[in-house]
């Protein structure tokens, strides 16, 4: 030490007798010398903290290993409870006098009362400096858990094509999140929904929304190329035919097929009357609201509130009111089993399509010979309840404001029959047909060329063919689609001797079973085609879904959480399927491999 203080001393005093020979010297750099012993420091100085990690690592030994690793554990059974059971992490107070510390140390003391290795290490008996129980930690597990599971799905989609479903919502704290899922096939067949990730976007327009999603599939080297169907829940910014989301995609993957949720072409969506239909309850309902005005209109605090029931009274008990209620309660009838169907996770094409054109049929019936049936119900509610009927023989005079053709006049039953019954109809016609539009519709009809229903009653070479090189010839070289007939041709022969192929009930059931039987090796175009089709989404039920969870995640209470938090806290939550098939020796370890850590939880540590 002595002889390194006089060295110094000296190098100082040489500095001060020779200043002009130190302004040359710190302009051109330290000289040779200086730079071999400033490497020769660093060597020692990291030599010292290698023997340092080692006697460390010897003096601990197994026990407090174990102890550490007992100790995370814990933290991370507590913040995976946390997430998966919905509820807040920390308490207004985490103070030690508190008597309610919150979900997250709550629960540690709870598993620390009855477990005497757990208590040994937790909470008081930690080290104070890593205690591992701050909200950072929480935060920092979450995060490990939520890229373990995208990790998880990136590896479940691997090279296949995969289709995006989009949605947007405004959260409690009016920001507007995006959720993004990926819709697959995994390797045994079964179609896949995962919600991948949660995005917050300062504009919803369509390049930021695009770059968006963009950034996501890049961070998880997933190609925008493999991308083969959109799906979105209908708003104007995402389904513009040139300036919307699709189009943008589209732009760049030419096969990545839009397909407008099947869940929102529905005019006529499912709400309370829908519900009231299914339980024949709609007469009750009128009944119970009318006694509740009348009520009103009797015993209200102010004029105004009798005076606004009586309005309504009126109008609930004219005969135009009831005319439109029973005739969207018919309407809403037709539609109601197509919405709650096409609302199903991982709904079958074949069958929503089915559905579809179901509906179309008994409207198109409901307008050629619904008007007599409609009348007469509506007749006989009105006479049992006193409701004034008009004179459907009359002429009708438009009311103010309207325009009439006096030269043209018209009975009271052409305007209510006309102008009411067959304009709503054929604009709930119209709708399904722009809805569904006949280009997807005859994408998705592929699938039934394929359905394995009736022993393949559907079976169409031709058209299969035909189809695959107008929608999916990127999919198949030249030499790839003439032996896709080769392979059509002689799973029809398969299939009418193998029993494993019989009574399958829907195309994931028959992708099931070629993966199963590994006859997906035999017949690879067939099972690439089939999984292409697949693929395709069918509504954005499972966005929906996930932004229901971010309703009871961001509550009123919550209402600042950060982004990346909200984001892990729904990955986890809505995937905890997957989530808790991890094993929690591999959470510890990805732990220890974010930084450095005061605790040890490796016997040894190598030093790079």
């Amino acid at each position: 030490m002595d002889g390194q203080r006089s060295g110094r001393g000296r190098g100082r005093g040489s500095r001060q007798a020779h200043p002009q020979g130190d302004e040359q010297g710190s302009a051109t750099g330290p000289t040779q010398g200086q730079e071999n012993i400033e490497v020769n420091q660093m060597a020692t100085a990291v030599n010292r903290m290698t023997d340092i990690l080692e006697r460390l690592a010897e003096r601990q030994g197994p026990v407090p290993v174990a102890k550490n690793r007992l100790q995370l554990q814990v933290s991370i059974d507590a913040a995976k409870w946390c997430a998966f059971q919905v509820v807040a992490f920390r308490g207004h107070d985490e103070s030690l006098d508190s008597n309610n510390r919150g979900n997250f140390i709550e629960l540690i003391k709870h598993v620390s009362s009855y477990n005497e290795k757990v208590a040994a290490v937790v909470l008081d008996n930690a080290p104070r400096n890593a205690s591992y129980t701050s909200p950072t930690i929480q935060k920092e597990i979450l995060s490990i858990g939520s890229s373990k599971i995208q990790k998880y799905i990136r590896e479940e989609i691997s090279n296949s094509k995969f289709s995006i479903l989009v949605d947007e919502a405004q959260d409690r704290s009016k920001r507007e999140p995006v959720a993004i899922v990926l819709r697959f096939v995994d390797k045994q067949g079964y179609i896949r929904e995962r919600f991948f990730d949660i995005v917050h976007v300062h504009k919803t327009n369509s390049l930021t929304l695009k770059k968006e999603i963009c950034d996501v599939l890049s961070r998880h080297n997933l190609s925008v190329q493999n991308i083969c169907g959109q799906g979105y829940d209908g708003a104007s910014n995402m389904r513009g035919e040139w300036n919307g989301l699709q189009a943008l995609f589209i732009q760049e993957c030419p096969y990545a097929y839009y397909i407008h949720c099947f869940a929102h072409r529905l005019v006529a969506r499912a709400t309370r009357i829908a519900e009231l239909i299914a339980i024949d309850e709609l007469e009750t309902e009128y009944e119970d609201i009318c006694s509740v005005l009348i009520d009103v209109i009797n015993y209200g605090n102010t004029s105004t509130q009798r005076s606004e029931a009586d309005r309504v009274y009126d109008f609930m008990t004219s005969f135009d009111f009831v005319l439109v209620m029973h005739m969207m309660r018919d309407i809403l009838g037709f539609a109601q089993v197509l919405s709650q169907a096409l609302q199903c996770k991982s709904q079958d094409i074949l069958n929503a399509l089915k559905l579809v054109s179901i509906t179309k049929d008994r409207l198109q019936s409901y307008r050629d010979n619904g008007w007599n049936e409609l009348f007469t119900n509506v007749k006989a509610f009105c006479d049992a309840r006193n409701t004034e009927m008009p004179d459907m023989n009359v002429i009708y005079k438009a009311g103010r404001g309207r325009i009439q053709k006096q030269n043209d006049p018209i009975t009271m039953e052409h305007h209510y029959r006309i102008d009411v019954f067959l304009a709503t109809v054929d604009s709930q016609i119209l709708e399904m047909k722009n809805r569904f539009k006949e280009d997807v519709i005859e994408l998705l009809i592929l699938s039934s060329a394929l359905h394995p229903k009736d022993n393949f009653h559907a079976f169409n070479i031709e058209q299969i063919c035909q189809l695959t090189n107008r929608f999916y010839s990127a999919d198949f070289t030249d030499q790839e689609k003439l032996h896709l007939r080769t392979q059509l041709e002689l799973f029809q022969i398969e299939f009418s001797c193998n029993s494993q192929l019989h009574n399958l009930s829907s195309l994931q059931e028959l992708c099931q079973v070629l993966a199963k039987t590994r006859k997906s090796m035999c017949y690879t175009l067939i099972d690439r085609l089939i999984r292409l089709i697949l693929t395709l989404p069918v509504s954005t039920a499972t966005t929906e879904r996930a932004f229901s969870a971010m309703k009871i995640i961001k509550t009123c209470l919550r209402s600042r959480m950060e982004e990346d938090f909200l984001a892990n806290s729904m990955i986890m939550y809505i995937e905890k399927e997957i989530a808790r098939t991890f094993d929690i020796n591999s959470i510890i370890d990805d732990f220890d491999k974010i930084k450095s850590r005061l605790a040890q939880f490796h016997m040894s540590h190598t030093v790079k």
